[in-house]
This record gives C-alpha cells, structure tokens and sequence, in this order.
C-alpha cells in the first residue's frame, strides 16, 4: 500500500522532470527566445513614437503613451506562448514521444503542466525584460514594488492560460503548422481589443462593443491599472477572472484531448 502523500510525490516529481525538459528545449531554441522578447519592444516603440498624440485626448489615461502601450508586449508575449507551446507539444506527437509517455505511468496533468513549464519560464523572462525596458525609458509605476510582483504573477498566469490554448490546439491536429496558422487570428483578437485605445475613448461603434465582449481588453486594462492607475480592485478582478477562465477552459479541452492522444495499449 503506498505511503501516504506517495501519490502527490510523485505527480510533483513527474510535473518537474517534464517542465525541466520543456525549459532546457525552449532556452535551447534562440529564435523561441529571442522573438517574442525583440518583436513585441519594436511594436512598442514604433506605436509610441506614431501615437503619442492620443495622449492628448480629453480622459486619456496618461501623458505618457509609453506607459499606456506597455501592456501591449505582455499580451503579445502571451501570443507567442501559445506558439511556442503549441509547436513544442505537436513535434512531441510528430516524433513519437507523446506515445511513448503513455506506456508509462506518467499522469495526464503531469504531461500538461511539465509541457507549459518552458512556456512560465519564458512568460516570467518575458515580463521581466518588458518593465525593465519601460522603466530605463521612463515609465513610473504607480503601483510601486508591490505592483510590480502582481504584474510578473500576472504575466506567468496569462502566459500559462495562453500556452493551455496552444497546447489543446497541437493535441487536436498533431499539427506544428496548423498551431502556427493560428498567430494570425489570436494577432486580430488582439487588435480589436483596446489596445491602441481605451474603452470609452472608441467612438466607431461596432469596435467599442467588440472591444467591451473581447476578454483581452480586461488583461490589457488590468496591467495598466497596476502602470497607470495604481491599485484598481475593479480592473484586477475582471483580469485574473478572465485569465483564469481561459486557463480553465484551456486546460479542460487539454485534458480531454490528451485522453485521446494517450491511450494505454
């Protein structure tokens, strides 16, 4: 009879072995590295130096465009979480290892949480490089140190909700390509959000009203809270409630299609 808390050893023990293969695989791989840290900082300073005359909309946020369009690199990191895991989960399939793990007692949850392990770890490098680079050009983080810490948390969850869609999508096609084709349509939910805008500043309609049911608003509006506002209880609980029904979502559909894709025989 196994010893009390064997069991939760040893799905701790598998979570970890996988998420140190995921994380050595994705640090061993420059370009999973190094673009989504380089593409979402050359959108940032394009759009700020573009853009800077929106601050001087009658209840725009801030003076500083900057600090307003900050956000936007933590969600589009997000996006490429969802690759990165995707991709990495789908050559898994393609290369048979996948099959193999389910010859073994490794449990379901286990493969999913070592597989979106790399995909934390980039998350948590990613946000620290983004406020690193907004604060050295100026940005004043209302929030302070506390603010800080809430904001790397909250960069590690939506990375993970994020990669939980990635990995689900490369479970369903098996398909490295098929996840990539993807980027693009996550790129256009990102564009009708309120990313160049906020919310009650949008005069055409139709956009207001998509911005207002798109979740990534609500990400976006919970970061700046903690750049722009300080502390905003309204706008943390709508960001963490949204990412945290897409991670639940995400995981649900993981799990469901990793019944599939490992089958004992």
């Amino acid at each position: 009879m196994p010893a009390p808390g064997a069991g939760l050893s040893s799905f701790v023990d598998q979570v970890y072995v996988l998420a140190r293969r995921s994380v050595v695989r994705t640090l061993r791989q420059p370009a999973n590295v190094i673009g989504p840290l380089v593409f979402p900082m050359m959108l940032l300073a394009v759009n700020s130096g573009g853009l800077q005359a929106e601050t001087k909309l009658p209840g725009f946020p801030t003076t500083s465009f900057v600090a307003f369009a900050l956000a936007v690199p933590f969600m589009q990191g997000a996006l490429f979480a969802t690759m990165n895991a995707g991709t990495d989960l789908a050559r898994d399939i393609q290369t048979g290892f996948l099959s193999r793990l389910s010859l073994t007692p490794m449990r379901r949850l286990a493969v999913l949480g070592g597989q979106l392990g790399g995909v934390v770890t980039l998350g948590l490098l990613q946000a620290i490089v983004y406020l690193s680079v907004g604060i050295a050009v100026g940005v004043h983080i209302k929030s302070g140190v506390a603010g800080v810490l809430v904001l790397l948390a909250f960069a590690v969850f939506i990375s993970f909700a994020f990669g939980a869609l990635g990995a689900f999508a490369a479970l369903r096609t098996g398909s490295g390509e098929a996840v990539q084709g993807l980027f693009p349509l996550f790129f256009v939910v990102l564009f009708l959000s309120s990313m160049a805008l906020p919310r009650d500043l949008i005069e055409t309609d139709w956009f207001r009203t998509i911005a207002t049911y798109n979740p990534v608003s609500y990400l976006l509006e919970a970061i700046r809270s903690l750049l722009i506002t300080g502390w905003d209880g309204e706008a943390l609980a709508l960001g963490f409630g949204c990412a945290a029904a897409i991670a639940v979502v995400g995981v649900a559909l993981c799990t469901r299609a990793l019944r599939t894709r490992m089958v004992r025989t």
